[in-house]
This record gives structure tokens, sequence and C-alpha cells, in this order.
């Protein structure tokens, strides 16, 4: 008989046991939270033979420096929101990750079971004339480019994405501060607008669905996609990261979306693939959810960004970046931006909310979600029907 609690089996295992928050009182009584531990564990470790080693693929994509850059990676959506997250540390080395480097195996076991829970959630159908309605906190970065971080207080916003696959050039709706701020394709002045088509710059529920599953074949989409776009902005050789513009673009794919179950599944799965990525073991979301993080560390900016997920649920919570190392924004441990997610709908109309939606500033609503993207906010539909991220450029 195998002993699973020897050796290397057992030395991963007990480092696995340390990724996990200790039990949050304000969150569930000490007994389940040690009861979800356990049960992740054991799921783990049935699970462990399965994550070996395998090549791996180096993508490109330019590195986002906003949780709320989603729709920025074309440079084509304008809004009157400050930017956020602007500071780059001047560090232009890139850690070299050969062909066949993979992620640790403790964040590739942790990726396989999100991945799971993912494609166990419910789909939901999505309609050309709808909006997809995502309710979140956030914070962000208000200093000037380079300079000390200045970090606000968790703001909430409400966004309403349009869904048509063809070019649009109103693509959606933002509600912060207490005001609603279009988001539209911007053109030079005298040049006529051209509308912006459902892709990787405006990703919409169907858009999607239409990825690939598989994930290897979506590394080699994300690669195409991604590499298109930096080409079109001339984005410098020295500014390009396989990897970590990989992660960030799977990141933004998640952060503000009503994600397909099977869709969001290979995009965990590609995630476990990407040279780096490790598990950040207490990660806080803007809303002060404790949880458990995937993460990388951006080498030349000097932080790293962790997409959070509940320890009991697995359900994605938000996003946080942090500095690690002393650099002109701040000191090591800085928090340079911070994003929740609340709840994600779909709805008819802009402006329309979800029967039973909170105020904007309302706090997070307790429950599972599902679309793809389990949460420990809410999903749902609108009035008698079955809203996607706010950017700033």
């Amino acid at each position: 008989m195998n002993d699973r609690t020897s050796g290397p089996d057992r030395a991963e295992r007990e480092e696995l046991a340390q990724l996990l928050p200790a039990p949050a009182e304000r969150d569930l009584p000490p007994g389940r939270h040690l009861h979800h531990k356990d049960t992740l564990m054991r799921l783990i470790d049935q699970d462990g033979d399965r994550a070996t080693a395998r090549p791996r693929r180096r993508l490109l994509r330019p590195a986002v420096l906003l949780p709320a850059a989603g729709l920025a990676l074309g440079g084509v959506l304008l809004t009157t929101l400050a930017v956020t997250g602007q500071g780059r540390a001047p560090a232009p080395s890139v850690a070299g990750n050969g062909p066949h480097a993979t992620a640790p195996r403790g964040a590739a076991v942790l990726l396989d079971r999100i991945a799971a829970v993912a494609e166990e959630s419910g789909g939901q159908t999505v309609t050309g004339d709808q909006f997809v309605y995502v309710r979140t906190l956030h914070t962000q970065n208000e200093g000037v480019f380079g300079g000390p971080v200045e970090l606000t207080e968790p703001r909430a916003r409400e966004v309403w994405m349009a869904q048509t696959a063809g070019p649009v050039i109103q693509v959606g709706l933002i509600h912060e501060d207490g005001a609603y701020v279009p988001i539209e394709v911007g053109v030079p002045d005298g040049e006529t607008p051209v509308g912006l088509p459902a892709g990787l710059s405006r990703p919409t529920y169907t858009w999607l669905a239409s990825l690939p599953t598989d994930p290897d074949v979506l590394l080699r989409r994300l690669a195409t996609e991604i590499t298109r776009d930096q080409d079109a902005r001339d984005t410098p050789a020295e500014e390009r990261n396989r990897a970590q513009d990989t992660f960030d673009t799977i990141g933004e794919l998640l952060r503000e979306t009503l994600m397909p179950p099977r869709t969001a599944a290979a995009l965990y799965k590609a995630a476990a693939k990407i040279p780096g990525v490790t598990v950040d073991p207490d990660a806080v979301d803007a809303a002060g959810r404790h949880g458990i993080g995937v993460a990388r560390d951006d080498t030349r900016a000097g932080w790293r960004t962790a997409w959070i997920f509940d320890p009991a649920t697995l359900g994605y919570l938000g996003e946080r970046t942090y500095l690690i190392r002393d650099t002109s924004m701040g000191g090591k441990g800085t928090l340079v931006n911070a994003s929740a997610v609340l709840e994600r709908a779909v709805v008819d109309t802009l402006r329309e909310k979800p029967v039973g939606a909170k105020p904007a500033n309302g706090k997070p609503a307790s429950g599972s979600t599902s679309h793809g993207q389990p949460s420990s906010g809410s999903t749902s539909t609108g009035n008698a029907s079955h809203g996607r991220p706010s950017t700033t450029t």
C-alpha cells in the first residue's frame, strides 16, 4: 500500500496546508473553516497525481496596471474616470522561464480544483440586445505617474456592458461616485468613429463562450490575440513578457465579465500552465474578504497580482496588487489596487438593476454565484429576463 503521507507527497501536503488562511471569525465559526480546509486538502491530495509538469507555452501580453483596465487593451475606450495604478517601477529585466517551465505543483492543483468548481456552475443564455451588469468595490491609485501610491477608500461601481456581437460605438455605461459615464470608442478629433466588435478588448458572453476549451489551444488563441494587440500599439519588445502578459490577460477576462462555465474552467487550467504562478496564502479583496490567492510577480514592475478565491467555495472574490520590493511608488507590501466582485447579472436595459440588487454603496451579499465565476457575492437575472467591466484610460 502506498503511503501518501510520507516523502515528497507529505511535504507537498504540508506546504499546501499552509496556503489556506486562518479561520476568520467574522465569516464562519472556526469549526466550519477547519471542515472546509480539510475538505479542500483531501481534494488536492486526491488530484495531486494528475498535476504533473507538462510543456508550457509562453505568451505575450502587455502588463495592464489597473483592475479596471479590462477594456483598455486596444487603447480605444475612453471615459472620464481617473487613471489608476499608473506607476511602473523601472525594472527591465524579466525572470527567465524556459519552454518547459511550470507553475508550482500547489498552484496547479489549486487551479485544477477551481476549474472543476467553475465548470460545474450553471450557465446562462445571453442575447445580443441585453447587457451584462457587474457591481464591484474597488480601490485605485490616484497618485502621479511613477510617484508614491495614493490609494482611495473602496468605492462602489456598477457597469453595464453591451452584448452586441457587431461593432459598437456605445460600449457600455459606468455608475460611480453618483455619476453615469458612457463607455465609448474614442477616436482622434475629425475622424469617423469605427465601432469595436466583440473580442479580447470587448469580451461579450457569446464571444467568451466561443473560445477554445482545451487549455493548450486556448493559450495559442490568447497568444495570437495578445500579439496582434501589442503589434497594433507598437509595444516595445522590452515591455513584452509572455508569461506575465498571459496571466494579466486571463485576470482581465475574469474580473468584470459574466463568464461561461466551460470557458472559466479552461482559463483556470490554462493559468496552471503559466510559469511563475504561485499561491498567496492569505489575500484580502477590496471588501475585506479573506481568501486564497493565485498570484504572479511582475518582476519588471515590482508588484504581485493575486486573483482571490473563497477558501470554502473556491469562488472568485476579486483581485489585489501590491509591491514586492521598494520602488518609487512605495515600500515593499504597499497596496497598489484592489477589487471585489459583489454581483453579476444580465439585464435588458442600461441602468436596469437585477431584482434584489443592493444600492451602489451596499455591502457584499452573502451566498454563492454561478456562470463560471462562483463567488461570495451574488449572481442573478434581471426583471423577467435573463450587465462588464469599467475601464479607465
